[in-house]
């Protein structure tokens, strides 16, 4: 590991516990930062509710007034997932409803880019719609360094990720992709404990700068750009315990690696493209079946691009 990393992780990594609420409230009154958490949701009538819930009960009251607006934003659920969410308390935006002229892609990192439309936040907090036993401290946790420390600009969290009942062996896709490629091509990003996970924070004025892979790419995507746009010591780390969420098939696996690995491809040159394809197998009545799937390519520009943007900031 680099010394640059050694050194950050000793200066940029905390504990949730570090920054107890009532210090929070405080730095948030003190230099008038406003918060905003958003959900992207596809389908989580199951879990979306109690996470909608636990933030506002815990962060959303007049004792704690942590969090200025909770905005779930609804993918194209089939299932209660807008019910839910909007009953728990949430505004529940619809993809296709924000951005209009712009047709919307598939893909989670579509939906965050999406949500910088309808948000006001001088923070925007990203929380997984998918995750049992929420703690609020998800959310305190790592918008607790960008409210006390004005030189941090993206917080990631990190915590342990039990596969089952075992412990530590989630991550998959982290563990066999994304860890080496940080090593390989982006060392100073290798003391990230969960450089994929779907829990972080930042500043609006950096988010509106950055591109944002439309699929599964978006979380490596957001924080190498991060990295270049404004260095090392302006990100963080926040240990917020144990997350616990529906873990994705063999497959499905298969073809977030491959977006990811795309996305860091892009990344180090956008010449000599691999094949934007991946092929699996499934075993069907006379044998194994091939079935190909588009890898996600497409990436939206900078916010600060798009002109109707700038018209909700100015509003």
């Amino acid at each position: 590991m680099l010394e640059e990393v050694e050194r950050w992780l000793s200066r940029r990594s905390w504990s949730a516990a570090d920054r107890p609420l009532d210090a929070l409230v405080a730095a948030k009154r003190r230099t008038a930062t406003t918060v905003s958490v958003v959900l992207p949701a596809l389908d989580e009538e199951a879990t979306v509710g109690r996470i909608v819930a636990a933030i506002r009960r815990e962060l959303m009251t007049a004792a704690v007034p942590l969090v200025d607006e909770l905005v779930v934003i609804d993918s194209g659920s089939t299932d209660r997932t807008a019910e839910v969410a909007a009953a728990a308390g949430a505004r529940v935006v619809h993809r296709d409803a924000i951005l209009p002229r712009i047709p919307a892609l598939p893909g989670k990192g579509e939906v965050l880019w999406r949500s910088l439309l309808v948000t006001t936040g001088d923070i925007v907090c990203f929380i997984d719609a998918d995750l049992r036993d929420f703690d609020p401290a998800f959310v305190s946790g790592i918008v607790g360094p960008l409210l006390t420390d004005a030189d941090v600009d993206f917080v990631k969290a990190m915590y342990d990720r039990p596969f089952g009942d075992t412990p530590g062996q989630g991550g998959r896709v982290t563990e066999l992709v994304a860890r080496p490629l940080l090593n390989l091509h982006w060392p100073q990003l290798a003391g990230f404990v969960q450089p994929l996970g779907g829990e972080y924070a930042a500043r609006r004025s950096l988010l509106e700068r950055l591109p944002f892979p439309v699929g599964y790419g978006v979380e490596l995507g957001l924080l190498v750009d991060a990295l270049h746009t404004v260095g090392l010591d302006a990100l963080a780390q926040v240990d917020v315990g144990v997350r616990k969420h529906r873990h994705q098939d063999g497959q499905a696996l298969g073809r977030m690696a491959a977006a990811i690995y795309r996305t860091a491809q892009l990344r180090l040159s956008r010449a000599h493209l691999v094949r934007p394809s991946l092929t699996q197998f499934e075993r069907g009545e006379e044998g194994f079946v091939p079935r190909t799937y588009a890898v996600d390519t497409e990436e939206r520009p900078p916010m600060r691009e798009i002109g109707e943007y700038a018209v909700h900031r100015a509003a």
